[in-house]
């Protein structure tokens, strides 16, 4: 494990990062969703499963819950981290492609950074919290239409944060480089109820997605 200090407006913070041994000219930078951090065994099974497919991947923390707190602090914080760990990873290692992946709240302050200029390669939602759930009126989805590189919407099915199916297929349909790739019956962690799976099990699963995804826009 090593750490990276993030400048926040109050002050800087140290985070904690965990990364994998592959040799590999891509980089999947990935962060957590927002009740869950960074060692969730679902992270830990996907970036398993993408460093046995030849993938490099760090996992790391957001300052909130560095600090042992649940509920997350200010957006600007979690796109600060992301600048923060995107050029730590361009610093050292020049030249490699660098993708930004995440869990529900994780991809979608990826894709804020994204939208505010932050470079990388290209931007994996692990299941996009599109709105609160039960609340379509509230969509976060206008930044969307401004991200130039490629994306991946992996989704479940049966994730309240896109029903309806409607609104989601409207928003992703406005992106401009985007492919979804569905989960049938999943839910917003990609659960299939009568289908229980070890947390790591499922995230392990989206790894060749991911690596076909990755393969097909390296650029």
């Amino acid at each position: 494990m090593s750490t990276l200090d993030v400048a926040l407006p109050n002050g800087t913070v140290t985070v904690s990062i965990d990364r994998t041994d592959a040799e590999s000219d891509d980089i999947v930078l990935i962060a957590h969703g927002a009740g869950a951090g960074k060692d969730h065994p679902f992270l830990v099974g996907l970036a398993g499963a993408l460093d046995g497919l030849g993938l490099a991947t760090a996992r790391f923390s957001f300052p909130y819950s560095e600090q042992g707190r649940k509920m997350p602090g200010p957006a600007a914080h979690a796109v600060a981290t992301w600048r923060a760990i995107v050029e730590a990873t361009r610093a050292a290692h020049p030249g490699r492609r660098i993708w930004a992946a995440g869990k529900s709240y994780g991809g979608r302050m990826a894709s804020l950074a994204v939208a505010e200029g932050l470079a990388v390669d290209g931007l994996v939602y692990l299941g996009y919290p599109l709105h609160p759930p039960g609340r379509p009126d509230r969509p976060r989805t206008e930044h969307l239409l401004a991200i130039a590189v490629p994306q991946l919407f992996i989704e479940g099915t049966n994730d309240p944060f896109i029903q309806p199916l409607s609104q989601f297929e409207e928003a992703f349909a406005a992106c401009q480089d985007a492919r979804v790739h569905w989960i049938e019956g999943g839910g917003h962690s990609f659960e299939i109820a009568g289908h229980k799976r070890p947390a790591a099990d499922v995230g392990a699963a989206l790894a060749p997605v991911i690596r076909d995804f990755i393969v097909a826009r390296r650029r």
